[in-house]
């Protein structure tokens, strides 16, 4: 189903949703997850709600997000992964829920790794490095 087949209802829902993602509307998104919203609902972009969440500085939406079955390999459609996201804004409480979660820090194009190194984000590299050798 492509959005010209959605009704403006079904689309205007949808963009309230990952509005909760970018806010971090941790409990009212968490309700509607919970309610049926798909844990893994992308937008035009490839964008999920957890690689919303993880760019927007929201570590306990993310947490939420990831409890109720998102993707944290999901990337977007430029490649990203949520991981990749959190490293970018240097949030290490972001970085670390993903990482004990199972992400993988060589996921995506570009990786979490490669944007710690392009970035020259040496505290980031290193966080990644501690989590992918325990």
């Amino acid at each position: 189903m492509t959005t010209h087949e959605l009704d403006e209802a079904t689309l205007e829902f949808a963009h309230r949703m990952f509005d909760l993602a970018r806010t971090g509307a941790t409990e009212e998104l968490a309700a509607n997850v919970d309610a049926g919203v798909p844990a893994n609902l992308t937008n035009g972009k490839g964008d999920t709600l957890l690689i919303l969440a993880a760019y927007h500085n929201h570590p306990e939406t993310v947490a939420a997000l990831l409890a109720r079955g998102a993707d944290h390999a999901r990337v977007n459609d430029r490649g990203q992964t949520a991981l990749a996201a959190a490293v970018f804004r240097q949030n290490a409480t972001t970085v670390t829920i993903l990482l004990d979660a199972g992400a993988r820090p060589e996921a995506g194009s570009p990786s979490a790794l490669a944007t710690a190194d392009f970035f020259t984000l040496a505290e980031m590299r290193a966080l990644l490095e501690t989590k992918n050798r325990s």
